[in-house]
């Protein structure tokens, strides 16, 4: 099974592990779970709820008066000692190490002196051993997420009042993509933070899937859109091209309030990320207006810090992301001493087909400013010695 996450309100750890339940992971293997890890009477319930008109599955932890502060050392032996698979013992340990380091850098002090305060709490506990266990039950071999939204302004801490997001959770969100919203308060808490960060395989756009379940699990505040974190479940989808096919992503955004000189250095700044390739399209929209569609191409992984770059770079309002196939035609480079110097080249090999050689496009640039020549007529000439000295 492969899922995606939907983070558009935050991520927090009561929300995810609703939306594993929600989505068809049994809260029955949850409790049974709990019930070995030495917690005392902890009871967890379920129930639907509506946020902003979409409904959800909210979760409630009901557990003894628990004021302890538990240490990073006392959590690693409760999940060491406990009867949880093996990868679940793996993945929450992870978890909570990760939150010990983060918290640790923010008081300065060391993983094992760290009070967890809210992240030691029996809650906590039951959110990342829950969240840990779900994927593990419902099969999930490759999770990926959107970019997580973090909120904005303050958020009331045991710390005092702090920005959004917390000094933690900015530190545990490191090479996650983020964004900032216009809802108010904290909308990723470290717990979902440290969560998204050790499931999440990778950030982008959902990949094309079979889909088999939908959980939706909700947030305990109300806000002016749906507080619910999304999980689509679904069979990965095999291919019908195998040998060289490439999983990618096609970005656009429709562009007519940039001058040409801006959109060729937006598309040249584009070009310096992690992108495929880019390229800019003449288009009329409504009432004869002229514009360009900006499209990019890119991997899957990248699909999210190159749609921040193209709003950063251009202003517009939106990037549409569509997943494609490309198959790439087999290819080789090979360096070449011909009369104009060392030139790199390209020879593809498509099978049935009469292979083709040519000289690389910056190696010809460049030999045509030294020559003084058009490139076009240096091209040629490269093009028939690489085809004398090959034999292609």
């Amino acid at each position: 099974m492969i899922a995606y996450l939907d983070c558009a309100t935050g991520a927090s750890g009561d929300k995810l592990l609703s939306a594993l339940i929600d989505a068809g992971f049994r809260i029955e293997d949850l409790r049974e779970a709990l019930s070995g890890l030495g917690l005392g009477h902890v009871r967890v319930e379920t129930a639907e709820v509506s946020r902003a008109g979409v409904r959800g599955l909210h979760l409630t932890v009901e557990a003894p008066d628990d004021r302890t502060h538990r240490h990073w050392k006392d959590i690693r032996e409760l999940i060491e000692s406990s009867s949880l698979p093996a990868p679940v013992r793996e993945d929450a340990l992870a978890t909570f190490e990760l939150i010990a380091h983060a918290e640790a850098k923010v008081h300065g002090t060391t993983p094992e002196q760290v009070h967890f305060h809210e992240v030691g709490a029996i809650d906590s506990i039951v959110d990342v051993v829950g969240v840990a266990l779900g994927i593990h039950s419902l099969g999930i071999k490759r999770l990926i997420s959107s970019v997580v939204a973090v909120g904005s302004g303050t958020v009331n801490t045991a710390h005092g009042v702090l920005p959004v997001p917390a000094p933690a959770t900015a530190l545990l969100l490191e090479g996650v993509p983020i964004v900032g919203t216009d809802l108010e308060g904290e909308l990723t808490t470290p717990t979902g933070a440290a969560l998204v960060r050790i499931h999440a395989d990778g950030f982008g756009p959902m990949s094309a899937m079979t889909l088999r379940a939908v959980g939706h699990g909700a947030g305990t505040r109300e806000l002016a859109r749906p507080n619910v974190a999304r999980l689509l479940l679904g069979e990965p989808i095999t291919r019908t091209i195998e040998p060289d096919t490439e999983e990618i992503v096609v970005l656009e955004s429709t562009i007519d309030h940039l001058s040409g000189e801006h959109l060729a250095y937006a598309a040249d700044q584009l070009r310096e990320t992690a992108a495929l390739d880019v390229w800019m399209t003449p288009v009329v929209m409504k009432k004869g207006r002229p514009a360009v569609v900006l499209s990019v191409l890119a991997r899957p992984s990248d699909a999210g810090d190159i749609a921040q770059a193209v709003l950063a770079q251009t202003g517009t309002l939106g990037v549409r992301v569509m997943p494609a196939d490309r198959l790439v035609a087999p290819r080789r480079q090979l360096t070449l001493q011909t009369s104009m110097g060392s030139v790199r080249f390209k020879v593809s090999d498509t099978p049935g087909a009469t292979p083709r050689i040519r000289a690389e496009a910056e190696d010809c640039m460049r030999l045509a400013h030294e020559h003084g020549m058009p490139v076009a007529r240096v091209a040629q000439m490269l093009a028939r010695e690489a085809e004398q000295i090959t034999g292609l």
